[in-house]
């Protein structure tokens, strides 16, 4: 009989087991994969942007909206510093992001692997929990294994990313043991729209500003760079949006209005104006401030030749400037969850004890991470949760 297991080896999951194992529980990982944390290792580009300064709560996005308050307390944020103190992670902030001051994510792998070991806890591998039976205790995969343990923690992540070991398998555990499941999506992700220009923009990245609109009213806008695709638009301005869009899209129009001169501070009438009297072809006007690939794209959406000078009529000047401050692109599709970052969806925070994790549905069940239904954008609000949720576990339990 175990007497605390906790499956998945996540981040979520070895902060849940650190935690536990320091307060003297005995503690053992079940983890699929040859090695935990390796989903780590492909967050922030490689380099594990693991925190963020800005802890606002409009950082993150739940389908109880109301009970995020409840788990992402300065209380529990003071804790996720605390545990990385503990870990003797030295950080280097950039704009308030928090990444290891060796800018590689393999430093929080290995320095989490490290505190396992040291705490004597055990981790088995090439193990995928197919089911879970409640009854004195829980016993995990009875028909094979056959693993007892008084208590369990399921951090299995969500589906995105699956190749990293997180298929959603968790989901039908946490089902089969009385839980509903908010629909899983992807979220920090692509969104594709259906225009024929799209493979004429591909590769182009660029300073933009995108305001979301849903049905005509603004729901949110952010400003960074966007990355043009051969299906739509990318990057962390867009993936901020997807996770509104994502859960929306199927009964609403999504529509982004893309400004691509944010830093034009003035009358855009004025601005391209005093461009233009540079008296230069206007393709080559435009090109002092973008892409070719994409001043082409704006110039045959307002209708105007690639080789005009000064020349533009009233009609196309006002193309030129609405195309320029108000590109128009419509969702019609997000990437799938293998391209996905993270997931909407999952346990309901309405299901669970918000300061312990506790299942309200099963005792002795605690949930950890990704599988819980609140996502973050990006700058290390998701890997903040995973933290913070799997401390929270740990200390409770």
């Amino acid at each position: 009989m175990k007497d605390l297991i906790i499956i998945g080896g996540g981040a979520s999951g070895l902060t849940a087991a650190i935690t536990a194992a320091r307060k003297g529980k005995k503690v053992t990982i079940l983890e699929r994969n040859n090695k935990c944390g390796k989903k780590l290792l492909i967050t922030g580009n490689g380099r594990c942007n693991y925190f963020n300064i800005d802890q606002n709560l409009s950082h993150y996005h739940s389908n109880n909206k109301d009970l995020i308050k409840d788990v992402i307390t300065q209380e529990n944020l003071d804790k996720v510093q605390n545990f990385f103190d503990s870990l003797g992670i030295v950080p280097k902030v950039k704009n308030g992001w928090f990444y290891p001051f060796s800018k590689t994510a393999i430093t929080i792998q290995n320095a989490l692997l490290y505190e396992i070991k040291k705490l004597n806890i055990e981790v088995i591998y090439d193990i995928t929990v197919e089911k879970i039976i409640r009854k004195d205790c829980f016993i995990i995969n009875p028909d094979k294994e056959n693993i007892k343990a008084k208590k369990i923690v399921i951090a299995s992540g969500s589906k995105a990313a699956p190749k990293t070991g997180s298929d959603g398998i968790g989901y039908d555990l946490a089902m089969n043991l009385n839980h509903k499941i908010i629909k899983p999506l992807p979220a920090l992700v692509s969104l594709k729209g259906d225009e024929n220009y799209f493979k004429k923009w591909s590769g182009v990245r660029t300073e933009a500003k995108l305001s979301l609109y849903e049905d005509g009213k603004l729901i949110k806008e952010d400003l960074g760079e966007v990355q043009l695709t051969d299906q739509g638009i990318s990057g962390i301005v867009s993936f901020n949006l997807s996770s509104h869009i994502t859960k929306n899209l199927n009964n609403h129009e999504e529509k982004i209005l893309i400004n691509f001169i944010p830093f034009v501070k003035e009358n855009p009438n004025i601005w391209i104006k005093n461009m233009i009297k540079l008296n230069y072809p206007i393709s080559e006007t435009l090109e002092r401030v973008l892409n070719y690939k994409l001043v082409n794209v704006i110039l045959k959406k307002s209708k105007i030749n690639v080789n005009d000078f000064n020349k533009l009529s009233k009609k196309q000047l006002e193309n030129l400037i609405n195309n320029l401050t108000n590109f128009e692109f419509i969702v019609k599709n997000v990437g799938s969850f293998d391209k996905a970052q993270v997931c909407t969806g999952g346990i309901p925070l309405n299901e669970l004890n918000l300061k312990t994790l506790q299942s309200l549905k099963t005792k002795d069940l605690y949930f950890a991470g990704e599988i819980i239904d609140i996502n973050g954008d990006c700058g290390g609000y998701n890997l903040t949760f995973a933290w913070l949720s799997g401390i929270i576990v740990g200390e409770n339990i």
